[in-house]
């Protein structure tokens, strides 16, 4: 069984992924729609809610757990894992920087994200130990978000919006470009678009979700189960505005299930 969480909806975009790359694995998803957004909350805090989620799914049965929120993943991830050492945990931002890396030819990266995620530095971190030679430039883009779960996804605000996100990156000469929130890959085609053809964009969650079929593959106690296959859907809060969330994200009729705050605070 597999557990995922996100400090909203956005992380359904890997759920998405998951599904498709996997037969016979339950799917837990974990919303945390009632606290979000976490990008704009301290280290402190987002730490204490990724423990809470964690706990929340593990009690479920999750066997593994995804952090499929770039905000958790780049300042909960050491907590985490020291927290629940016995738990395989994949995150976002790893699997995307190696990509980045097999894709950039002149060592130029971008990055987008949330302010959170850009000011963790956490990819320049990354980076800096994998290969020094790389520059990384990252510039914060907070609307996104908001206008993507708006379902403004081909309105003429939103393609300016991101054409200015775009333009500082541009500038400095980048090739590739991290996609560095979950939300990101519901616009992909458009940000591409801005971006242009040269420049190669990275999904964090297609890429993490290779990196579970991957584990998985590896480790063959972790069978398929075709009785067990399916998706569950909890979220902290619930309102019908959430559900054409979702099913925009995944494409598909879903139902979600709400869980009281208390009860993921207490598990």
């Amino acid at each position: 069984m597999i557990g995922v969480f996100d400090s909203g909806l956005g992380g359904l975009t890997v759920v998405k992924e998951l599904l498709t790359k996997l037969e016979g694995y339950k799917i837990i998803y974990f919303g945390d729609t009632a606290r979000t957004p976490y990008g704009t909350k301290s280290a402190e805090t987002v730490t204490r809610y990724a423990i809470e989620n964690t706990k929340f799914l593990l009690k479920l049965g999750a066997k593994i757990v995804v952090v499929a929120c770039h905000t958790a993943s780049s300042t909960a991830m050491s907590v985490l894992k020291q927290t629940f050492s016995e738990v395989p945990f994949f995150e976002v931002v790893t699997p995307s920087m190696e990509k980045a890396l097999s894709l950039t030819k002149n060592k130029k990266i971008g990055l987008i994200g949330t302010r959170t995620t850009v000011a963790s530095k956490v990819y320049d971190k990354l980076f800096a130990k994998r290969d020094p030679e790389i520059k990384l430039y990252s510039n914060p883009a907070p609307l996104l978000v908001p206008l993507i779960e708006e379902g403004w996804l081909k309105k003429p605000e939103t393609r300016k919006i991101v054409k200015k996100y775009l333009i500082p990156l541009k500038m400095r000469g980048i090739d590739t470009l991290i996609l560095g929130c979950t939300h990101y890959p519901i616009i992909k085609k458009l940000i591409q678009e801005k971006a242009g053809k040269r420049i190669k964009l990275v999904d964090p969650s297609e890429e993490v979700a290779l990196s579970v079929v991957k584990y998985i593959k590896e480790n063959p106690e972790f069978k398929p189960n075709l009785q067990l296959n399916g998706l569950e859907i909890f979220v902290s809060d619930l309102t019908p505005y959430f559900g054409k969330i979702a099913e925009m994200f995944l494409g598909r009729k879903v139902e979600l299930k709400k869980v009281a705050l208390e009860e993921i605070i207490n598990a």
